[in-house]
């Protein structure tokens, strides 16, 4: 069975990354604007085929905002399916890794944000447990912009097992939560880091919290109590970009 990507930065990621999986290309028939035509140019040398279609039929196709463009694609990602062994051997291969864990985020549009965010930040690998979590949809392939297509996303049976994996690798696990006394900005983030971050409101769960080794929280100044989750994804992640580029 195939799934879709839509919109014109996700489409135009998924070419330029992964065009093997792209089966078609559907454009709305009465669009030829600049970006329409250059993701036309795209499809065309990277041998993907392309169909014109009606607004109405690609409404059909996906329910929100597609932007007059949706890729038909296999839905197997060799990064998705990645097991738990073959992140252990990926993760020791790199110099200094840095991996995202999400633990309980389960809208696609934090997930895409997370993703994102991951991509810029030059993370090895996000990791989500199977179960609580959301799906890599076209909605967090859309909020992603072509960064599930390049940030390995593996999703794991037990997280506290591969947190303990993680650390026997040598990695440090670092969770966020508005209950810890250090300051994220206090953590040394230029070891190898697993940096866990928990649901919008229950925040990581008791047994991931358990197999932390430091608990940091972000400095709150306003009234509000906290950040949507994609968005503290960020600030913990491009500090560790700070740290590890100041050295």
């Amino acid at each position: 069975m195939s799934s879709f990507a839509y919109g014109i930065h996700a489409v135009d990621g998924l070419l330029r990354r992964s065009p093997g999986r792209v089966i078609n290309l559907s454009v709305q028939a009465d669009r030829n604007d600049k970006r329409i035509q250059a993701l036309l140019t795209l499809a065309m040398n990277q041998g993907v085929g392309v169909s014109r279609s009606s607004k109405r039929d690609l409404d059909a196709m996906v329910s929100e905002r597609h932007q007059g463009v949706v890729a038909t694609i296999e839905p197997l990602d060799v990064q998705v399916s990645m097991s738990e062994k073959e992140l252990l051997v990926f993760l020791k291969a790199r110099p200094q890794p840095l991996v995202l864990v999400l633990d309980g985020v389960t809208d696609p549009h934090n997930l895409g944000a997370c993703l994102r965010s991951a991509d810029a930040a030059g993370v090895d690998a996000v990791v989500t447990p199977k179960d609580n979590s959301a799906e890599l949809n076209a909605t967090a392939r859309k909020v992603a912009s072509g960064a599930a297509d390049s940030v390995p996303l593996v999703r794991v049976t037990n997280l506290a097992r591969t947190l303990k994996s993680l650390k026997d690798l040598g990695l440090w696990i670092v969770g966020t939560t508005g209950e810890a006394d250090a300051l994220l900005y206090d953590q040394d983030l230029t070891l190898p880091s697993v940096i866990v971050v928990g649901a919008e409101g229950p925040g990581m769960r008791r047994l991931t919290t358990e197999a932390c080794d430091f608990l940091v929280k972000l400095p709150m100044a306003g009234d509000v109590s906290s950040l949507n989750v994609s968005v503290a994804t960020g600030v913990c992640l491009f500090e560790a970009v700070r740290q590890r580029t100041s050295h």
